[in-house]
């Protein structure tokens, strides 16, 4: 679907796919941006507000009475060996993994981490957690 989205916008993507940052092994980028399956196994929303109907993975991370934030301890960890100096993470986290998604961030180096909420002038993200090396 991405890539017949990107043929018909005319964008030019370079299309990699494996398990998490193995496709860019010694690369590094001045952004990072994820989508990561965040919803804890447990959390009610999955089954209403339209999520039943998504497949399970796209939403959490499987970990059986986790917290959801498996896949946001794996970016966190490995996201510094790609991120180059000056370099930006974001990814969007559970309404309520804010405190907890910044938590990670500080105690693995990152120099500052904050949260947004989408609002007129902000990007279309529900809850991202943005942060810079």
């Amino acid at each position: 679907m991405a890539r017949n989205n990107a043929g018909r916008l005319g964008a030019r993507i370079d299309f990699r796919q494996g398990d998490w940052f193995a496709p860019v092994a010694g690369e590094r980028f001045d952004l990072i941006v994820s989508n990561p399956p965040y919803v804890a196994e447990v959390d009610p929303h999955l089954e209403r507000d339209g999520l039943p109907f998504e497949p399970r993975m796209a939403l959490t991370d499987g970990a059986a009475g986790g917290d959801g934030l498996a896949c946001i301890r794996h970016i966190v960890a490995n996201a510094p060996a790609h991120l180059k100096p000056g370099g930006w993470l974001l990814f969007e986290h559970g309404y309520d993994q804010g405190a907890a998604s910044r938590n990670l961030l500080t105690t693995a180096g990152f120099k500052s981490a904050f949260t947004t909420r989408p609002g007129r002038h902000r990007p279309c993200l529900r809850r991202p957690t943005v942060i810079w090396r």
